[in-house]
C-alpha cells in the first residue's frame, strides 16, 4: 500500500506538471498569438481601404508582424511536440537545451551527445526529454548563481542512460536544490513510465542524476 501510494503521488505530480504546461501554452495563444492575428487582420483591412497611399513603411510593418507570428507558431509547435523527437533523441535534447543556454547566461552547459542513436519510439523519447526538462526546472537556480551542468547520453548494449551532473558554488545551494520532494516524484514517475531506473548521488559540490531505461 505504501508503494502504491508513492507511485500514485508521483504520477499525480507528473500529470499536474504536464497539464500546467498545456495550460500555459493555451494562455500564450490567447494572450499572444490570437491578439497578434487580430492586429495583423486589422492592419490588412486598413491597407485595403487606404491602398492608394500604401507606403513602404506600412508594408514592412505588416511583413514584420507576419514574420513574428510565423516564428511564434514554430516555437509553439516545438514546445507542444519537440523538434527531432521522432527521429533522434540526441538531436531533440540538444535542440531543447538551446533554449536553456540562450536564456541562462549564468549556467555553464557541457553536452555530450552521441552521433548515432538506436531507434527509440517517440513516446519513450518524449518521456525522457520531459524528465530532463523537469529536472533542470527543479534543480537549476533561477537567480544568477554560476552553476555547471554536464549532460550526456550513452548506450551500453540494450541499456540507454541519460546522465546529468550539476555542480553548485557552495554546499547550502546544493542542499537546497537537491532536497525537493518533486525530485522523488520525478524519479518515481520515470521508473513507472519507462520501466527503467532513476537515482542520484552526491560528491563534494556536485549532484549526479542517472536515468536508465
Amino acid at each position: 500500500m505504501t508503494s502504491y501510494h508513492k507511485i500514485q503521488q508521483a504520477l499525480q505530480w507528473w500529470s499536474s506538471r504536464q497539464s500546467m504546461k498545456l495550460f500555459l501554452e493555451a494562455e500564450k495563444i490567447r494572450d499572444g498569438l490570437l491578439q497578434e492575428s487580430f492586429t495583423i487582420r486589422r492592419s490588412l483591412d486598413l491597407l485595403a481601404i487606404d491602398n492608394l497611399n500604401l507606403s513602404l513603411t506600412k508594408t514592412q510593418e505588416c511583413l514584420k508582424k507576419v514574420d513574428n507570428f510565423y516564428h511564434s507558431l514554430v516555437q509553439l509547435s516545438d514546445r507542444l511536440f519537440p523538434a527531432y523527437i521522432q527521429d533522434s533523441l540526441p538531436l531533440a535534447i540538444e535542440f531543447s537545451l538551446e533554449q536553456w543556454i540562450a536564456s541562462n547566461s549564468h549556467l555553464d552547459f557541457h553536452i555530450d551527445m552521441p552521433i548515432y542513436w538506436r531507434y527509440e519510439s517517440a513516446d519513450r523519447s518524449l518521456i525522457v526529454l520531459r524528465a530532463l526538462e523537469e529536472l533542470l526546472a527543479i534543480t537549476l537556480p533561477e537567480v544568477l548563481i554560476p552553476t555547471s551542468v554536464f549532460i550526456s547520453l550513452k548506450q551500453q548494449e540494450n541499456i540507454s542512460q541519460l546522465i546529468v551532473k550539476i555542480t553548485y558554488t557552495d554546499l547550502s545551494t546544493l542542499v537546497f536544490y537537491s532536497s525537493f520532494t518533486e525530485l522523488e516524484y520525478l524519479c518515481e514517475s520515470f521508473r513507472f513510465l519507462t520501466s527503467g531506473k532513476c537515482y542520484f548521488s552526491r560528491h563534494n559540490l556536485s549532484v549526479t542524476y542517472y536515468f536508465s531505461w
